[in-house]
């Protein structure tokens, strides 16, 4: 049985709940993966416990090393990467990382990724293994209150977006994950595709709870003086405010195409952003490179939220999307 989260967010009288699969977060702004590490590096900056998740950076099967550098680069509106899904990979991970996140109150969202079918299944296996073999007391946290499944990562030469561009391939990986937890999984899809409502529905017919919509797009910067990209590898993800029309249109699509919620990602930095995600029909948000200039966003965000919702008489944070004219 997945455990109910509460955050330390002062008692209002507006509902910000958000319900993914049987998880309850108690409001819908997070953090995205591969922006807030595994949340330590944060603790002196931010309030993490008052957010709604902690999406973690990736975890892998083995260790990556990531990508070669430079592997960031920065562009006018937004920034591009290559770091790779680098990570401790997940024996590691059990030992140093989820200790740390079993002390959090928000919830965390464990973010997935691997090469093969048997890559993503093993992760899963293995954490679920491990917190069998562990066990909690009813007043402890397991540290892992569902999984977000990273098919959808555009800078590395394996797996990512192969999976990401594929229904077919979606949904069967899908229904594998299923089979191996009964904690929520959230499916994060890429922009780089033809048509990402029919991603969506094959990940709701593979069993997914959620949809997070959008990883990072495509993109490079050359230099004109070096003759040659910017990142080592060549392209990269572009993540910033660049990318947010596009995952308000994606999350706009997808949306009206599944039952299941949708996470808004991509390009949020002020609240107005995360409220145009949540008007398109989103249930919860995550804040990302916006975090790099600016540790107190997420914070931010939520207030400003709320602030929304009661110039506009709104009670409940699930209703913003029926909203929309």
């Amino acid at each position: 049985m997945n455990e109910q989260v509460h955050s330390d967010i002062p008692s209002i009288d507006l509902d910000l709940s958000v319900r993914i699969g049987e998880l309850i977060m108690p409001n819908p702004v997070g953090v995205a993966s591969g922006c807030f590490g595994y949340g330590e590096e944060y603790d002196e900056l931010v309030h993490i416990d008052a957010l709604g998740a902690l999406y973690t950076k990736a975890v892998t099967l083995e260790p990556r090393q990531g990508n070669p550098a430079p592997r960031l680069v920065e562009t006018p509106m937004g920034l591009i990467n290559s770091i790779g899904l680098a990570n401790p990979g997940v024996e590691r991970f059990l030992q140093e990382k989820l200790p740390l996140l079993r002390r959090r109150r928000c919830a965390v969202i464990i973010n997935v990724a691997g090469s093969t079918e048997d890559e993503y299944a093993a992760v899963l296996e293995r954490i679920e293994g491990h917190l069998s073999a562990i066990g909690t007391q009813q007043e402890e946290r397991s540290g892992v209150d569902g999984y977000e499944i990273n098919v959808s990562c555009p800078n590395v030469h394996r797996g990512g977006m192969s999976f990401g561009i594929d229904p077919v391939l979606i949904e069967r990986l899908t229904r594998s994950l299923r089979g191996r937890t009964a904690r929520p999984l959230i499916l994060k899809l890429s922009p780089n595709v033809t048509d990402i409502a029919d991603i969506a529905r094959a990940a709701e017919a593979g069993g997914a709870d959620a949809i997070s919509c959008v990883n990072t797009v495509v993109g490079m910067v050359i230099d004109t003086e070096k003759l040659r990209p910017a990142i080592a590898r060549g392209s990269g993800g572009l993540s910033g405010p660049a990318i947010r029309p596009i995952g308000v249109a994606a999350t706009y699509k997808v949306s009206r195409a599944v039952q299941i919620p949708v996470i808004g990602v991509g390009g949020i930095a002020r609240a107005d952003d995360a409220i145009q995600y949540l008007l398109a029909g989103a249930q919860a948000i995550q804040i990302g490179t916006a975090i790099f200039t600016n540790p107190r966003t997420p914070h931010e965000v939520l207030d400003g939220i709320v602030g929304w919702m009661r110039r506009h008489a709104v009670k409940c944070v699930r209703d913003i999307g029926l909203m929309l004219q």
